[in-house]
């Protein structure tokens, strides 16, 4: 089991900032990748970035150059910081961890509401 905790959600102004955290806490041996989603109203969920073990890290297209997502394993915590927010960045964002170990399984936050607005 492993238990997934948003935070650093909130209301900015376009072109703004904001780091979400996602501290993890459980079976995390078992974790081989963590990302953040996103979902805003009326749409489907998507990916926003990926991170594995080694580091590597992906990012959707319309976020590359701006989002950055990072992890502190001392902490157990995933970063995602998002610079030169949009209004099309506003979403619930979901943190997310993918093990194989015995199986298959994603594990979910609950999500942290960004809302990019003027």
């Amino acid at each position: 089991q492993v238990q997934l905790v948003e935070s650093g959600g909130g209301l900015v102004q376009p072109g703004g900032s904001l780091r979400l955290s996602c501290a993890a806490s459980g079976r995390l041996f078992s974790i081989d990748a963590m990302g953040w989603y996103r979902q805003a109203p009326g749409k489907e969920r998507e990916l926003v970035a990926t991170i594995g073990r080694g580091g590597s890290t992906n990012y959707l297209d319309s976020v590359k150059g701006r989002f950055t997502i990072s992890r502190d394993n001392a902490k157990n915590t995933l970063y995602l910081q998002m610079n030169s927010l949009k209004p099309e960045d506003t979403a619930v964002y979901y943190c997310n961890a993918h093990s194989s170990y015995r199986g298959d399984y994603d594990y979910w936050g609950r999500g942290t509401q960004v809302t990019v607005s003027s």
